[in-house]
């Protein structure tokens, strides 16, 4: 029996995949979590031998979860979810000692292969993201607007951050609206989690 803690913010989905994977009759959901910060003490305290990660989580994020969870319980498999497959949010997830990593949107069949895969000690990775890991990968953004974005990240407010690098707000909220575009997000926040999961902040 393989046993699975599963971490993701979206309740929707999270419970999609506790369903999904109890149908399976080697596997044994033995937690859900929505937040990375309580990944490790349930893992601690139930020994999965897979953890299954969003990388985009609340709190801690994903990776950095993935990391403090290889340290103190070495023997738990993990593999990383990601609605993006940007090759550099790869390459920092293996770096974390994950040895499986599939977008959100693959086949549940890829994704059970995965489990068992990670779970039997081999290496899970979508190969078209595998490929793209590969090669180069420039970051869009300016200078200024990476460090607009990343002092967004951190909770700063326009007007703090105006403040901070001695600019007007007019000017941060062009240098944020600006960083949107280019990184094709939704709004502010959605900028934030796709450089942050692709490794610019």
């Amino acid at each position: 029996m393989i046993k699975i803690l599963i971490a993701e913010d979206m309740a929707m989905l999270r419970r999609a995949l506790v369903e999904i994977l109890s149908l399976e009759a080697d596997f044994e959901v033995v937690a859900e979590v929505e937040s990375g910060d309580e990944i490790v003490p349930k893992a601690i305290a139930l020994q999965p031998d897979v953890a299954v990660l969003d990388i985009g989580l609340p709190g801690m994020d994903g990776i950095s979860a993935a990391a403090a969870l290889s340290t103190v319980l070495p023997d738990c498999r993990i593999l990383m979810l990601t609605g993006l497959g940007n090759p550099s949010t790869l390459r920092r997830a293996l770096a974390t000692r994950a040895t499986g990593f599939l977008r959100k949107d693959a086949d549940p069949a890829q994704l059970m292969g995965a489990i068992r895969a990670v779970a039997s000690g081999e290496t899970a990775i979508d190969p078209q993201l595998a490929i793209a890991a590969l090669q180069d990968v420039t970051q869009p953004l300016a200078p200024r607007e990476l460090e607009v974005l990343r002092l967004a990240a951190a909770g700063e407010g326009t007007a703090a951050i105006a403040r901070r690098l001695f600019l007007s707000p007019g000017t941060v909220r062009n240098y944020l609206n600006s960083a949107v575009v280019k990184l094709g997000a939704r709004n502010r926040m959605d900028a934030v989690r796709i450089a942050r999961e692709s490794g610019w902040i």
